[in-house]
């Protein structure tokens, strides 16, 4: 009767999952990638981008316009104005313009008196002080393609950010169900054995208190696995919330579904990185690179806070002619011109001195946020390395007290069928070996979330 318990506990043990639907990470993966709204989101981030450029190179279009002026009274034309013309801005701050006035009427002011067949103008206009260098127009072309790569660096942190929260939540899944396979196995083994424990007692070829350590060994085991069963299922829930189908409808795991054996998962190398890496790392991570370009963004700020301490100085210019035969460029002469010239400036700047003041503070603030996320972005890599190796390394003393544990067991199921050891003592062995599963289990998931955290703060998903 004694082979009847070891035969249950071989056959238990060597149970097959395979017919079960495995979901591997990497399918997991593409499902989250592919459909999560999170992931869609920041795939919008790169438009937001592209748009707010198209937007600040709008304010460099060349505009066409039109204004028509009557006064009609008393059956008499008091005045008719009619200004049509083309103003093309360009990037050296210089807008060049062209057009063609002409007014008519009875009581038509002097200055207003334009030839019959109207008057052609073509000229400039020009900022000789404020503006001459940078003004908010290109103020804002600047600031719209510095965010347009920033919205790349925005999605890629948004991404990795998901895929690395997802890939806990999947890992934590995986931990859960292989654990509570065990501890189902475990279970069965108890039962199976106490069942044969109370054959023998009846037999006399065990004592019955031998019984009731077994029903304790069962009962024991059944709430451990009441456990793991909430963890996997708490688990569950949790993976769920990351599965989406394409139309953005939530999706639910199957309870038939199961992740990849732990055996089959490749063995991970220990990383050894140098200073120089590292700081290559630091330096090409999104992170940094979205503090450099608002340090950027700020610097440019700054620079147009420092033009509009200038006096504004505006100069036009419009050389006239009347068109003849529609020909514009008939009888033109140098001669023919009108020019203009506006200044201003305030005496104490003060509204101007003050923003300037904010910007540079701004900028300062930021260069010294970089210094500091720089510093950060650094321990976090060697932190992430320094666990993920040291994962590797717990996951191989794990192994070999795997290893161990078995073969105490196997010597201890020899010497309980010669009748040198006990009930008691087969327990003991067999719950150091569980544990022992347990703690390998959870090592491989270990190695895999640390691979995850270095991944992530390298930034390197995508």
């Amino acid at each position: 009767m004694k082979y009847i318990v070891l035969i249950s506990f071989s056959l238990i043990w060597g149970k097959s999952l395979l017919s079960q639907r495995t979901f591997t990470a990497e399918s997991f993966f593409s499902i989250v990638i592919k459909n999560h709204p999170l992931a869609k989101r920041a795939n919008l981030r790169p438009r937001f981008g592209d748009f707010t450029l198209l937007k600040a190179r709008g304010g460099f279009d060349p505009k066409l316009s039109n204004e028509i002026d009557q006064k009609y009274y008393n059956s008499s034309q008091y005045y008719s104005y009619l200004n049509a013309g083309l103003k093309v801005p360009t990037w050296f701050g210089v807008e060049l313009k062209t057009g063609l006035e002409m007014n008519d009427g009875v009581y038509l002011s002097q200055e207003h008196n334009t030839p019959q067949n109207g008057l052609v103008y073509a000229g400039l206009s020009m900022n000789l002080g404020q503006g001459l260098f940078i003004d908010q127009r290109r103020a804002e072309l600047f600031k719209a393609k510095i965010y347009q790569n920033s919205s790349l660096c925005e999605q890629r942190l948004q991404l990795n950010e998901l895929v690395y929260e997802a890939g806990y939540a999947y890992w934590n899944w995986t931990l859960a169900y292989f654990s509570k396979e065990i501890m189902k196995e475990s279970y069965l083994l108890a039962s199976d054995r106490f069942e044969g424990v109370k054959q023998l007692a009846v037999l006399g070829d065990r004592p019955p208190i031998d019984s009731v350590e077994a029903k304790i060994q069962v009962q024991n085991r059944e709430t451990l696995l009441r456990n793991y069963e909430t963890d996997y299922y708490s688990t569950s829930f949790n993976l769920a919330t990351y599965l989406w189908a394409e139309n953005q409808i939530p999706l639910e795991l199957d309870s038939l579904t199961s992740p990849l054996e732990l055996s089959t998962i490749d063995q991970e190398k220990a990383l050894l990185l140098s200073d120089y890496q590292i700081d290559t790392l630091v330096q090409n991570h999104p992170y940094l690179q979205l503090n450099d370009f608002k340090i950027k963004s700020l610097a440019i700020d700054n620079r147009l806070k420092k033009e509009q301490l200038k006096p504004t100085l505006n100069i036009n210019y419009n050389l006239l002619n009347e068109p003849i035969n529609s020909n514009p460029y008939n009888g033109l002469s140098i001669n023919n011109y009108k020019w203009g010239l506006t200044f201003e400036m305030p005496l104490l700047l003060r509204k101007e001195r003050g923003d300037l003041g904010l910007a540079q503070l701004k900028l300062q603030d930021e260069q010294l946020n970089y210094s500091s996320n720089k510093a950060y972005l650094t321990f976090k890599i060697k932190k992430a390395v320094n666990d993920y190796s040291n994962s590797i390394n717990q996951l191989e003393i794990i192994t070999r007290t795997l290893n161990d544990s078995k073969l105490l067991l196997e010597a201890e199921k020899q010497l309980f069928v010669s009748g040198e050891s006990s009930l008691f003592l087969i327990n003991a062995r067999e719950l150091a070996y569980i544990q022992a599963r347990l703690k390998f289990i959870e090592c491989i998931v270990k190695v895999q979330q640390s691979k995850l955290a270095y991944t992530f703060a390298i930034a390197g998903f995508y």
